[in-house]
């Protein structure tokens, strides 16, 4: 993608090329999957599909492509979808782009007890202090992870966080999909 910043890895390149696809889609968008290939593996391995994809004629040997996968299904728990999901040997990682609301770590307090999980997401979407957020996590078989967030109060590139260990949870189910 053209304004991705160049970044110290090719994971957080991934992760924030990943962010910029989903930010020029617009919010309110479901969840969308990525597998993650290396870039020279596939213009070695698949040059007809790297060439629909812009990258035969890219200099960088050493990125990653991130290939969007078929929706996920509407209705369908996060979770048990990930459950569901095995990758073959080509693909080095993956990356999921998902929005959520999020509240500061001060209103965990307020959290009225006994509410199941409709009900916790009832509250929380009334919450004064909610934010909603796009995440874009990444893992790489390796045990590699980036991730990315983007508040929608500030929809800027300039304003994207980055880190590893941002949303580990995510994270960590993304990872035990490439586990046997």
């Amino acid at each position: 993608m053209s304004n991705t910043p160049m970044a110290a890895s090719p994971l957080t390149r991934a992760v924030l090329e990943i962010d910029e696809y989903a930010s020029g889609l617009g919010w309110d968008q479901p969840a969308r999957l990525f597998a993650l290939v290396d870039t020279a593996r596939l213009r070695s391995q698949e040059p007809a599909l790297a060439a629909q994809l812009g990258l035969a004629d890219d200099p960088d040997t050493t990125g990653l492509t991130p290939v969007e996968q078929d929706e996920i299904p509407a209705g369908k728990p996060l979770d048990e979808f990930l459950a569901t999901i095995a990758w073959p040997d080509a693909v080095a990682g993956c990356a999921l782009t998902v929005e959520r609301l999020m509240l500061p770590p001060s209103a965990e307090s307020q959290v009225p007890e006994g509410l199941d999980e409709a009900g916790l997401a009832k509250w929380v979407a009334g919450h004064p202090d909610r934010q909603e957020v796009r995440m874009t996590v990444a893992v790489l078989r390796d045990g590699a992870r980036d991730s990315a967030l983007r508040l929608r109060e500030k929809d800027t590139p300039t304003e994207v966080l980055t880190g590893s260990d941002l949303v580990p949870g995510l994270a960590q189910a993304l990872a035990a999909t490439f586990e046997e």
